[in-house]
């Protein structure tokens, strides 16, 4: 079922849906943009999403009173695809909304399972029913009529000029501002410390876990980065969670992840050149949430894994609670804006 969400006529002021002369109408259909242009009198044809987002991309709406579009169905560019990033992605995507991701050539998340930049390595990949897929920038448009994330090389987000978001997202979790800017779109939310909302955005969201969880900050910043990861129920401040890189080298998975592990299992080796195999033990019982991927070059200190200690598999294929809260935070600044 298609619903028109406007007429209106080019360079006009008043809107008379009566008056078909020389009319533009766009539709929203199933959660997609179908845009009809008249180009002769009693005949429409079917554009793009391509045309629509270069027609209405930049600010979602026509200038002056010509708007023609829902405002939940602007397009929101998030920087990084990493888990927390996807779970940004899939409520932002569930509540209507366009959604595109940018990502490294060699993503550096451990959490795969529940990452859109899984997409990277293999094609395409799919989080609690929603596939995203890697794609070359002209590519987006044909990736987003079919209800499908477009995932982007893109480390430094240029993309952003060419599509030109209503809303771009920083998920990259540097715990610092890697390039992101107040400019870059019309509302611009960083995730987590090293933003100062007001300067180098207009909004921040919480990533720490604890009572300010998913919170927005419009003035001021996020908690500062304690350098040590959340403690979950049932591990102990003594054992970190986070498996980190002994050396410089590659990954070489022992286990997959999902696999229940107990404490001193070899869970992976670091391979450097030539060099005997260094393993990477559990430093609990739990279940393997996390691993980075095989082809990864890693450096010494880099996070590669995660040990959860609730020992829940299922866990390791939905969306976390942490994730889920913070785009809620996310959700929330765009429909106070918008």
């Amino acid at each position: 079922m298609a619903a028109a969400i406007a007429l209106f006529r080019p360079g006009k002021d008043k809107q008379d849906p009566q008056d078909t002369q020389n009319t533009q109408v766009l539709l929203i259909k199933n959660h997609n943009f179908v845009h009809f242009k008249r180009e002769k009198r009693g005949f429409f044809r079917k554009a793009s999403l391509l045309e629509v987002l270069k027609k209405f991309g930049n600010c979602g709406r026509l200038p002056g009173p010509e708007c023609v579009t829902m405002d939940k169905h602007l397009l929101v560019l998030i920087k990084g695809a990493g888990d927390l990033a996807t779970g940004v992605a899939v409520r932002l995507h569930r509540a209507g909304f366009a959604v595109a991701m940018t990502e490294l050539e060699r993503p550096l998340t451990v959490r795969r399972t529940v990452a859109f930049a899984q997409a990277i390595f293999d094609g395409q990949h799919t989080v609690e029913g929603i596939t995203a897929q890697r794609c070359t920038v002209t590519a987006a448009a044909a990736c987003l009529e079919q209800r499908m994330i477009p995932v982007m090389i893109d480390a430094a987000a240029t993309v952003n000029t060419l599509l030109r978001p209503r809303v771009l997202v920083d998920g990259i979790m540097e715990k610092r501002n890697t390039g992101t800017r107040i400019d870059d779109a019309g509302l611009v939310i960083a995730l987590g410390p090293g933003f100062v909302a007001g300067l180098d955005c207009h909004a921040v969201v919480e990533t720490n876990r604890g009572h300010n969880l998913g919170r927005v900050i419009w003035q001021g910043s996020a908690e500062a980065d304690t350098g040590e990861p959340g403690i979950l129920p049932g591990a102990t401040a003594q054992a970190s969670r986070v498996l980190r890189a002994p050396y410089a080298g590659f990954v070489q998975p022992c286990h997959a992840i999902g696999d229940l592990v107990t404490a001193g299992a070899t869970l992976a080796l670091i391979q450097q050149d030539s060099q005997e195999p260094v393993p990477i033990l559990a430093p609990f019982s739990g279940v393997l949430r996390g691993l980075i991927h095989p082809s990864v070059p890693v450096t010494t200190g880099l996070k590669i894994g995660d040990v959860d200690p609730r020992a829940q598999p299922a866990h390791c294929y939905t969306v976390s609670d942490k994730s889920l809260a913070i785009a809620g935070g996310v959700l929330e600044a765009i429909l106070t804006q918008y």
